[in-house]
């Protein structure tokens, strides 16, 4: 396994990875695939304020983890939420932890005081995966997103870093 910082060329294994979860289930609240092109731009604008990493194994990308602005407003500059999404054939092998302890460290040593995890509540697997590496659940949205015809509640974990 090889953690590293993203690159632009991952576009598409990125892409690949994410739509699966936009086209078959409500963990990403998004409900049109995106293309390559749309992955690169966000990759190239994200990357260049924040830390942003992916997984390889045996040469593949099969995961990645990023930070990112959770609110606009200049006093929430110090927020960030994170991201993370494993290829599905690969989860629960160790691989989002292993970008997890990378990427903590990276925003930290950054500036940011603090993590949010937005998830979707019915994603209890995420929920205990964040809670094993210390973010704990500070909010319940009942039904505030709506995707396959289906109300879903969002909830978001916190991890101070200072």
């Amino acid at each position: 396994m090889n953690v590293r910082p993203v690159s632009p060329d991952d576009a598409a294994a990125l892409a690949a990875i994410y739509n699966y979860y936009v086209r078959e289930t409500v963990i990403s609240f998004e409900t049109e695939p995106l293309g390559e092109g749309q992955l690169r731009k966000r990759i190239v604008q994200t990357a260049a304020e924040f830390p942003y990493l992916v997984c390889e194994q045996d040469g593949r990308v099969v995961g990645y983890a990023c930070a990112h602005r959770w609110k606009e407003r200049a006093a929430y500059s110090q927020t960030w939420e994170s991201s993370i999404y494993l290829h599905h054939e690969w989860r629960a092998r160790g691989l989002g932890r292993a970008l997890m302890e990378a990427l903590v460290p990276l925003c930290r040593a950054a500036g940011c005081r603090a993590l949010i995890a937005c998830i979707t509540a019915e994603n209890q697997a995420s929920v205990a995966f964040h809670e094993s590496l210390g973010f704990r659940q500070v909010s319940l949205f009942p039904a505030v997103g709506c995707k396959f015809g289906r109300l879903l509640d969002v909830v978001d974990l916190y991890l101070p870093l200072q």
